[in-house]
Order: C-alpha cells, then sequence, then structure tokens
C-alpha cells in the first residue's frame, strides 16, 4: 500500500506504530478506537471542571447572571453557522484526498478554505453586533439593571465570530487526518478556560462584561493553538499560501446544504432558550439550561465516536462499502450500549442529583426538564451516525431538508406548549423533534446504504425498548428501589446487551483498548 507523504502523514514521535497513518486507521478498528478515546477525552475532561464551577457561579453572580452567561455559552456553539459549511466541508474533502492520494491540493484547499471562511465570519460579526440591541432590549426579558453588561457581553461575542469559525476548520484538518491526541491537547485546557474563566474572575468583579471578555481572548489563544497543531501536522502547509478558485467550488458545493443545516440544526437545538427567555422569564432560562447543559454531555460520547468515524465514511464511501456498513452499524451499536445506561441513571436520579448539586429549587424545577431531555439527547445521539453517513457521501442537500420540513412543526409545538406547561412544555417539544428527526435520517440512511440490514431489523427494536425501560424507571419511587434498579442495569443488562447485540469482531476493538489500558 502506498505510504502517505510527509506532509499530510499522521505520524509523529509521539504516536503508536500502529495508528502511524490513514491506511492504518481506515481498515482497523484498533485505531478508530484509540482515536475515539482520546476525542472523548477531550470532550470530557472539561465537564468535570463544569460540575465543580457551576455552583459557584450560581452563587457568585446570581441565577439572572448565570442565565445571561447560560446563552453566551450557546452563541459561542452557534457561531459554526456563520461558515457556511466549510469546516465540515473541508474535513470531507482532506479526507478524500488522502483516500485517493492527492496529497498535494491539500495544502491549498486549506488556505481557500480558511479566507472564505474569514471572511463569512466577519460578516456575521457585523451582523451579530447590528442585532445586539435587539436581541438584548427587545427580545430577552433581560432587567433593567443588567441591560449594559448583557449589552456589553453580546458585543464582545460578535468579535469573535471570525475567531470561532476559523479554529473550527482548522480543528477539521486534524480530524481529517485523524490527529485526535494533537486535537485533544489543545481542546482540554480551552473547554477546561470556559468555566474555570468565570469563576477566577469573581474576586475582582461580578460584571459580565470582563467574564465574557476573558472567554474570547481564550478563543483567539485557541486558534492560534489550532493554526500551530495544522502546521506541525502538514509542515509543507505554508508553501500552498494563497486562494485557489477551483479549490472553492466543490468547498461552496458541498457547503452549500450544510449552511441550511448550520443555521436551521442549531435553530432548532438553541431556541428553545430564548423563547424561554422571551416568554417565560431569565430565571426559567437557567433552570431550563442547566439540566440541558449536564443532559446534553451525553453528546460527548457520540460526537467524540463520530467525530472519528465521519473522515473514515469519507473515505470508504465508494471504494468500500461493505467496510462503510461494518463501521455504521458498530458505531450505532456502540452509542447505544454505552449511553443507555447512562441515560436511566439520569432519569432515575434527576430530582436527588439536581437538588444535592443545586439546591430545592432546581430539583423542583428542572427534574421534568432533565428527565425529558435525557431521553431526547440518547436518541438523538444514535442519529447522529445516519447524519455524518449522509454527509459523507454527498448528501447534506438531505439533511437541510428535514430541518427545513422539521423548523415549522417544531416552531407550533414550542411556542403551544411553553405556554401550556412552561419549560416542561419546551423538553416535551425537544423530544418530539428529536423522535421525528431520528427517524428521519436512518429511514433515508437506510436507503443509500441497504447493506446495513441491522437499521430496519434490529435497531427499531432496540429504541422501542429503550423508551418503555426509560419511561418505566421515571415512575421508581424510593432511593432503594431505584439503586436496585441501576444496579440490575449495570451489571445484568448491559452485559446482556453487549453479547447480544455485537459480534466477536465488534467487541474486539474495545476488548483491544482495555488491554492496552490496563498496561
Amino acid at each position: 500500500m502506498k505510504t502517505i507523504p510527509q506532509e499530510v502523514s499522521l505520524a509523529s514521535e509521539n504516536l503508536d506504530p500502529e495508528v502511524a497513518s490513514f491506511d492504518a486507521a481506515m481498515p482497523g478498528g484498533r485505531s478508530l478506537a484509540g482515536n475515539t478515546l482520546w476525542n472523548l477525552f477531550g470532550n470530557c475532561f472539561p465537564v468535570l471542571v463544569a460540575v465543580v464551577c457551576l455552583p459557584v457561579l450560581k452563587r457568585g453572580l446570581g441565577t439572572e447572571r448565570l442565565g445571561i452567561i447560560s446563552l453566551a455559552w450557546v452563541v459561542i456553539g452557534y457561531f459554526s453557522l456563520f461558515d457556511l459549511g466549510l469546516s465540515r466541508a473541508l474535513t470531507k474533502l482532506v479526507a478524500e484526498r488522502i483516500g485517493q492520494r492527492r496529497q498535494a491540493e491539500i495544502p491549498s484547499l486549506i488556505w481557500t478554505s480558511l479566507f472564505l471562511m474569514t471572511g463569512v465570519g466577519l460578516v456575521g460579526s457585523i451582523l451579530t453586533i447590528f442585532l445586539t440591541p435587539l436581541l438584548v432590549e427587545r427580545l430577552l426579558k433581560v432587567p433593567a439593571s443588567l441591560s449594559h453588561e448583557a449589552l456589553g457581553s453580546f458585543y464582545w461575542l460578535g468579535a469573535a465570530v471570525p475567531i470561532v469559525v476559523i479554529t473550527a476548520g482548522l480543528r477539521g484538518v486534524l480530524e481529517a487526518v485523524q490527529h485526535f491526541r494533537l486535537a485533544t491537547a489543545i481542546r482540554v485546557p480551552m473547554g477546561i478556560f470556559s468555566y474555570l474563566g468565570p469563576v477566577a474572575l469573581l474576586p475582582f468583579t461580578h460584571s459580565l462584561i470582563p467574564i465574557i471578555a476573558v472567554l474570547v481572548l481564550a478563543r483567539i489563544l485557541a486558534c492560534a493553538a489550532h493554526l500551530w497543531a495544522c502546521f506541525h501536522v502538514m509542515p509543507t502547509l505554508g508553501s500552498g499560501f494563497g486562494f485557489d478558485v477551483p479549490s472553492a467550488k466543490p468547498l461552496f458545493l458541498f457547503g452549500g446544504w450544510m449552511t441550511v443545516s448550520n443555521v436551521l440544526g442549531p435553530v432548532m437545538v438553541t431556541f428553545d432558550r430564548f423563547l424561554i427567555g422571551s416568554i417565560i422569564s431569565i430565571a426559567a432560562v437557567a433552570y431550563y439550561s442547566i439540566p440541558y447543559e449536564v443532559v446534553t454531555k451525553l453528546w460527548l460520547i457520540s460526537t467524540a465516536l463520530v467525530g472519528v468515524l465521519f473522515p473514515v465514511f469519507s473515505a470508504t464511501s465508494v471504494a468500500d462499502r461493505a467496510r462503510l456498513a461494518s463501521l455504521y452499524e458498530s458505531g450505532v451499536k456502540y452509542i447505544f450500549v454505552f449511553l443507555l445506561p447512562l441515560t436511566l441513571v439520569l432519569v432515575i436520579f434527576a430530582p436527588e442529583g439536581l437538588a444535592l448539586w443545586l439546591g430545592n429549587d432546581f430539583a423542583h424545577n428542572s427534574a421534568s426538564v432533565a428527565r425529558l431531555l435525557a431521553v431526547a439527547v440518547f436518541m438523538n445521539c444514535m442519529a447522529h451516525v445516519p447524519f455524518a453517513h449522509l454527509q459523507s457521501v454527498g448528501r447534506p442537500d438531505v439533511t437541510a431538508k428535514f430541518h427545513l420540513m422539521e423548523l415549522p412543526v417544531y416552531v407550533a409545538m414550542l411556542f403551544f406548549l411553553a405556554r401550556s406547561w412552561g419549560i416542561t412544555g419546551v423538553a416535551v417539544a425537544w423530544l418530539l423533534r428529536v423522535m421525528i428527526d431520528t427517524f428521519l435520517l436512518f429511514w433515508f440512511s437506510s436507503r443509500l446504504l441497504p447493506e446495513c440490514r441491522f437499521i430496519l431489523t434490529r435497531l427499531p427494536l432496540m429504541i422501542g425498548g429503550a423508551l418503555a425501560l426509560n419511561l418505566g424507571v421515571a415512575l421508581i419511587a424510593g432511593m432503594a428501589i431505584k439503586i436496585i434498579v441501576v444496579c440490575a442495569v449495570l451489571f445484568v443488562a448491559v452485559p446482556a446487551l453487549w453479547l447480544w447485540m455485537f459480534t466477536p469482531a465488534q467487541r474486539a476493538p474495545f476488548i483491544h483498548l482495555l488491554q492496552r489500558l490496563k498496561r
């Protein structure tokens, strides 16, 4: 097999020989398992800091300021819509070029993408700054005493749009070449600082403006670190500096429909909190956002795996469909078996956990929200696999059209249920939308990948059983019974699922990874 040239090699002095090239990563599950572990570590470690920092921020800033910071975290995540799908397109096209042995095209492809992302990021920055007064003064119920701080905070966030967009593109390059260990080394300190930074400022100020400003400055440092990492992985990247018009065409062809998903997807994920702040209260944003931030951490597991699978899906979608079907099935199964017990624990202990962590007011107002969102996120995590598959085979138009169909239905449900049942109704609307989206994604994905019969045979039984189980455990009362149920799930149900769902070949990468960790 032809060796990948140095400029796109995945090897470095810190990598094991068996993961030293993209060629090794594609056919073998061991490299994918190792990369997933690094990706998962980078996603999860900052969460431990968040668990400690959120109660401190609540006491130091108050519920309303914490609600505004929650919206700020949402805005930072939502900035990805301004890249017009270019970061995802860049990951796909770089992975394809490596698989097709067209490495010479990669530097110009990367720089062209970064120039385009800088331009659209600046447009997004101007738009965000321009709309900030309308957002703070008209759409959100921000108390008059906090209006100045909210305005200053969102102006800072608007200025950060180009930095966040460029960073997403650079991270996409590292993912395309399977260099997850280096990406994790950057992501962990930056993720920690997103929570620890505001806490560190509490002894000096409770104003939101310097807190958000520090978070933006941290994003600038993260961007610089990602740029250095890309040069480290591809030393010849500097020789391809410039804008290449032919490289722009495939980026925009793929990114056009991705833009629709990048706009509508985050809207449907984050619009709920803005609606709560608009028609209920800023305090209700905190009661909804905190359990949301907790349960959506389940995404860390699925995104860690799918982030590794997406470039491999892109490289195997034509050349090795049997391999693609095998990876697809394994990905869904791993997400299911790892997240089901975690979801059950969240559903069972939501009231007790919130009371212990943030107080009885959160337990009273947020327990039902946490339970509904936990089930919704569990289903959405599995849907990440068909979503990545559709994009990897060049069909981002399908996911975009699904979002266009879902949006009006979701918005109607959201307004009706929010006015009827408050934040619990918002969580119900979120769950219903996810159920529709999951069905559509798996259905169309199965049409494009008929080799994966698992989608139409075992998967419906798995999802139906998981929903029934979560409904049942939500009705359990009494701590002793809850503990017995959790032990039964962990020590009986999960091993049974492991044996029933996985073939020996599908279990092998995980077993090998555990053996390496023991050594």
